[in-house]
């Protein structure tokens, strides 16, 4: 079987750093264009944007890389053109994105894939096996980063629609909710947003599943060590999972640690459902993050600057 020509679009530090060296590394697919308006990748042809990208090469495939405010124009051309779509996280601006792009997956047929990296983190599977047979009593989820470290001048992730904290708190919702038999609602939340800003540099909700209280405390300005921490009790004992899913904690057992292989695995995944005529359009942690926004108790601080 020929490998998935494939276009990446936003070459930014997460394709650099995660996409292309997952795709690299995966004999199904070929990087054969790049868009984006301020880089390129030597040895492959790079255009402006996705729509000169579409026009000029021959493609099976794009993943989308770009922030999600715009992400919905590029996915519906490149679903239009008959390629399959893969979406980084979060994979749209707002859920009503997310279902036109699943139709419009589904009229062209063609794969959509909304990608949650940090489920595929190497403690996620472990612990996902070891609670099928425990009673879920509590989960408390820790996630607190360095915006400046991680998002350095990169003011829209503050602007409305950015997401603001978050663009990182997703990942730990995406994990609970691959986890949880249940389903995760929120009962209340509060969020701070700088003056003049439109996304919180920090949140903290109050949730339920089944009959389990989960918290969530979310902060963007933690300098120092970085706090990436799921806290689950169960009637045999708490499970954790440290730095992002990567580290599993079990009752009585050393912490047990792999190598990170999240993005590999996604396009493994996304090669797997494109051979099998499928979509995998998942927007749980999506809905707890536009819930928060509807219901959260919004709080102004000072301004902030990077």
């Amino acid at each position: 079987m020929d490998a998935i020509r494939l276009g990446v679009v936003g070459i930014g530090k997460i394709a650099r750093d995660q996409h292309l060296p997952a795709i690299t590394g995966d004999a199904r697919f070929k990087l054969s264009a790049t868009a984006s308006p301020h880089d390129v990748v030597d040895g492959i042809p790079g255009y402006a944007d996705i729509a000169q990208m579409l026009e000029h090469a021959e493609l099976g495939a794009v993943s989308l890389c770009t922030p999600a405010g715009g992400r919905h124009a590029q996915a519906a051309a490149a679903i239009a053109a008959g390629l399959h779509v893969m979406l980084e996280k979060p994979p749209a601006a707002t859920l009503c994105e997310v279902a036109d792009l699943r139709a419009l997956a589904e009229a062209k047929g063609v794969t959509l894939f909304t990608t949650w990296h940090s489920r595929e983190a190497a403690g996620v599977a472990p612990a996902r096996a070891w609670l099928a047979d425990k009673h879920v009593r509590a989960v408390r989820i820790f996630w607190k980063e360095d915006v400046r470290r991680w998002h350095p001048g990169q003011e829209w992730i503050l602007a409305s629609g950015g997401f603001g904290v978050f663009d990182p708190g997703i990942n730990a919702l995406s994990i609970v909710t691959g986890l949880l038999p249940e389903a995760l609602l929120l009962e209340s939340a509060w969020m701070e947003v700088p003056a003049g800003r439109g996304a919180p540099l920090a949140a903290e909700l109050t949730m339920r599943s089944g009959g389990a209280p989960v918290t969530a405390a979310f902060d963007f300005l933690q300098t120092g060590p970085q706090t990436w921490d799921i806290e689950i009790d169960t009637d045999a004992g708490t499970l954790r999972l440290a730095m992002g899913g990567s580290i599993l904690h079990l009752p009585g057992v050393a912490p047990q640690q792999a190598p990170d292989h999240e993005y590999r695995r996604l396009y493994a995944r996304f090669a797997e459902l494109i051979a099998a005529g499928r979509s995998d359009v998942d927007v749980r942690p999506l809905e707890i993050v536009a819930d928060a926004f509807m219901l959260a108790e919004r709080r102004t601080t000072d301004a902030f600057a990077f």
